[in-house]
């Protein structure tokens, strides 16, 4: 049941603590949100956009812990996880970024190459 306003609907009190597959089902989505924003600002090669972005990321992230007064100990580990999930994402958006690029100049290295016939 991947619904946002999963509480709010009819019968939503019922399913109060998410299934696993659910939590995998949302830590999927998040993952794949994320590594497509980055695909896009890596594909500009602009280093200043990705350290802008990280820069607005982690703001962000302090805007949204405040409402939960976590301690401090618990922001900065929010914030450090933040980080880590970041630089992980765009890992994964060079290397798909990457095999992209290589499956297209294999694509293309095919079709230039005279068939035997």
């Amino acid at each position: 049941m991947l619904i946002m306003d999963r509480d709010c609907r009819r019968g939503g009190e019922r399913f109060a603590i998410p299934s696993q597959g659910e939590v995998q089902g949302k830590l999927t989505v998040l993952e794949v949100v994320a590594i497509t924003c980055l695909q896009e600002v890596l594909a500009s090669k602009n280093t200043f956009a990705v350290a802008a972005l990280k820069k607005k990321i982690l703001r962000a992230m302090k805007e949204q812990c405040a409402p939960f007064g976590l301690s401090s100990e618990d922001e900065k580990a929010a914030l450090e996880y933040a980080c880590e999930f970041f630089e992980e994402a765009s890992k994964e958006a060079a290397r798909q970024a990457a095999t992209k690029v290589a499956a297209r100049s294999a694509g293309m290295a095919r079709a230039r190459t005279p068939g035997h016939g």
